[in-house]
């Protein structure tokens, strides 16, 4: 019996489950097909709530910073196979906004909060570079001032909302200082010689627009600056843990909607005169994936009660996406084994989460980084 919610959240659990059935569900598969999840439902969740909850009510938004209403959120969408469209709804809420909320000043947060609170302002950030990827003190885009504004040059890439965005958080270098030198700069869509390049073709994830990102002098004003110059690697860094736990949440919810779909197949299913679930063998698999992803939440649970009370430390949250998104992986490969044949057809959501799990032990950092990072909680 999880203890982590009070009857709030599984009020707000029900709204948002009825939302995703009516709203996401029915034309998911054909944004699958499209690449891409249409715009319109950012701004639909926002008419009911779903986006900008810590963004301040004076700004229209829910003005709560309890993350267990993100939880909720990354737990309905995995239950309901929604991968790629979902994941661009948990980025705006879980890891963009906390820099608009943490770092506007009061004329910025007039300017955009209104509009992320609705949904009609869709953010991504930009980080990661042809060159560079976990390494966020090898950015080499450079943003050089010039009077009111900074001269923007460079590029990203793998960058989730890429096309559907109109305020992209850029990681850009003020300075040769490699932790010192980063600058956050907001990029409005529709700047002179900002360009998005291709909504890139992945393994997974399809409804999710991944695209490249291309800065050719792009003026930016200076009045769209995030914070101070030159601590754009220590807000990087500060929001980090809260990104690879809003990972980790997902990784054990996809788990357990996978362990779901899996009981729910092999009770139906039959194979050599009976239900494929009286085999030992589906017996044993799935009570081990059973226990392994209450272990797993049971880990996380703990991880979002620190977040909420601000004692999460990089290592938790380190662990938590190294375990999560590897169980996760793990769980879907066991599960798909079970459904035969129907496993490897996309029409069937265990298909569809196989291949989008594959960049989870990958994005916001490595499996490799996490260890690394873990060993240094450790005084390795």
């Amino acid at each position: 019996m999880r203890e982590l919610f009070t009857d709030d959240h599984e009020a707000f659990r029900e709204s948002f489950a009825a939302f995703v059935q009516r709203e996401l569900v029915p034309d998911y598969l054909e944004w699958e097909k499209a690449g891409i999840a249409p715009r319109h439902i950012y701004a639909r969740a926002g008419e009911y709530g779903f986006v900008g909850m810590a963004v301040p009510t004076q700004w229209g938004g829910g003005g709560s910073r309890d993350f267990r209403f993100n939880v909720v959120i990354a737990e309905e969408l995995a239950a309901a196979g929604i991968g790629g469209a979902g994941l661009g709804i948990t980025l705006h809420n879980d890891i963009t906004t906390p820099y608009f909320v943490e770092y506007c000043n009061p004329e910025q947060a007039a300017r955009w909060l209104p509009g992320i609170a609705t949904g009609e302002l869709i953010t991504a950030i930009a980080m990661t570079e042809p060159g560079t990827g976990s390494d966020l003190a090898g950015i080499s885009t450079t943003a050089v001032r010039d009077g009111d504004e900074y001269v923007l040059n460079g590029s990203k890439t793998f960058i989730t909302n890429g096309i559907n965005s109109d305020l992209i958080i850029v990681a850009a270098r003020t300075s040769p200082d490699r932790h010192t030198g980063l600058t956050l700069l907001v990029v409005e869509r529709g700047m002179a010689g900002f360009e998005r390049g291709r909504n890139l073709e992945k393994v997974g994830l399809h409804s999710q627009d991944t695209a490249e990102l291309f800065f050719h002098d792009v003026r930016v004003p200076v009045a769209n600056r995030l914070g101070d110059e030159g601590k754009g690697f220590a807000y990087l860094t500060a929001n980090l843990a809260q990104e690879r736990l809003s990972i980790a949440v997902t990784g054990v919810a996809t788990a357990r909607a996978a362990l779901g779909w899996t009981i729910d197949y092999v009770k139906e299913r039959r194979a050599f005169g009976t239900t494929v679930s009286t085999f030992q063998n589906t017996k044993f698999v799935l009570a081990e994936v059973h226990t392994e992803v209450d272990i797993a939440q049971a880990y996380v649970d703990q991880c979002v009660r620190r977040l909420d009370a601000g004692t999460l430390s990089p290592a938790d949250a380190a662990q938590a996406k190294l375990w999560c998104t590897e169980l996760q992986q793990r769980t879907i490969d066991r599960c798909l084994q079970l459904f035969g044949g129907y496993g490897y057809m996309l029409e069937y959501p265990i298909a569809r989460a196989y291949a989008d799990a594959r960049i989870t032990s990958i994005y916001g950092g490595t499996s490799e980084v996490m260890k690394t990072i873990i060993a240094k909680g450790m005084g390795l």
